[in-house]
């Protein structure tokens, strides 16, 4: 094996060898700096600052790998957090912790379905359709659903984020463990990662995203496939605004919708081409890692929390970058323009 080949391997289909390296090297630069950083408290914490923006990013994910940009994810997670939460408070659905995740899960589908029916009738932009959607949601929230916090809810949820499957204590004595949140959510990881390998509308979610056209002509049915990637990424953005209100104990419609920059930054660094049609489960998940172990990291350091925005934006330009130097078409792809949807029936 030569020495190429085995850059080419370490660095992984999508990069992801790239993201893990740059992951373990921030870690041991921070250790040198704060000895404290290297422990398990640290990696428990990453996580659990993980777990919400990482289901958003699984849905920015599949629209992405799909040729799509979309930007109403936070707006369908906070929106279907936010009904859930005042459905349960006005003892209008029971506060059983599984049916608060169902039923947040199927708002945000359905919303994801909302998207998608835009998308083909109007044969318009994904960005263009989800950047209109996003104000709509928020705004029908605010205006017929509600405006004010909501802390009175069920036990079982306000305890959810205190399960823990492993406890430690730090030096200082305080207490730092591994949620139970980590189950399901790599249970969700696994399946879109089998589904998107070894199904036939993962195949096609990466054909549309290559060239809608040949895979229409391949005979990938395109609009299933774009409702399917729709539905998808708005029950996870759902189930992410529940975890989001589990996590922080309390549901407010002001929260979530804004930082939207984060997720879309950790699936690009994570090696999801904005071009669409390459991508994985896994360089999402390490995309993801990396963004809030930097965040972590300049908290622990003792830098502004401006500079969190800086860290982000240059994170775009590094993955973008990998990717247009990775890909040789794909520089004349970022400036080339669409092809017109073909009229003829699927």
């Amino acid at each position: 094996m030569t020495a190429s080949d085995f850059l080419a391997r370490l660095r992984g289909r999508h990069n992801e060898g790239v993201v893990a390296l740059t992951i373990i090297l921030l870690a041991l630069i921070v250790g040198a700096m704060n000895p404290g950083f290297l422990g398990l408290a640290t990696v428990f914490n990453v996580l659990r600052n993980s777990y919400e923006p990482l289901l958003f990013a699984l849905g920015v994910m599949l629209v992405l790998l799909m040729g799509g940009i979309d930007v109403s994810f936070d707006a369908v997670g906070i929106f279907a957090a936010y009904t859930t939460s005042v459905l349960t408070a006005n003892a209008l659905l029971p506060g059983h912790l599984w049916l608060m995740f169902v039923i947040s899960t199927l708002i945000g589908a359905g919303l994801g379905a909302i998207n998608a029916l835009i998308v083909s009738l109007g044969r318009l932009s994904i960005l263009i359709v989800t950047l209109g959607t996003r104000g709509i949601f928020v705004g029908v929230m605010l205006t017929f659903i509600g405006s004010s916090f909501i802390s009175n809810l069920p036990m079982s949820l306000q305890s959810f984020n205190v399960d823990y499957l492993y406890r430690t204590h730090t030096d200082t004595g305080q207490l730092a463990g591994l949620q139970m949140l980590v189950v399901p959510i790599a249970i969700v990881c696994l399946l879109i990662d089998f589904g998107l390998r070894f199904t036939v509308i993962g195949r096609g979610i990466y054909a549309v995203g290559g060239s809608e056209e040949a895979a229409r002509r391949a005979g990938f049915s395109v609009g299933m496939i774009k409702t399917v990637v729709f539905c998808c990424a708005g029950a996870l953005a759902g189930a992410a605004g529940m975890v989001h209100v589990s996590l922080i104990g309390y549901a407010n419609p002001q929260d979530i919708v804004g930082n939207e920059l984060i997720v879309i930054a950790a699936v690009v660094l994570g090696g999801v081409s904005i071009f669409g049609g390459r991508g994985s489960v896994l360089g999402t998940v390490l995309g993801v890692l990396l963004l809030e172990l930097i965040q972590y990291s300049l908290i622990i350091l003792g830098v502004q929390s401006s500079w969190d925005h800086v860290a982000i934006g240059g994170m775009i330009f590094v993955g973008v970058a990998l990717q247009v130097r990775r890909s040789p078409g794909a520089r004349a792809n970022l400036f080339a323009k669409r092809p017109k949807p073909s009229r003829s029936p699927s």
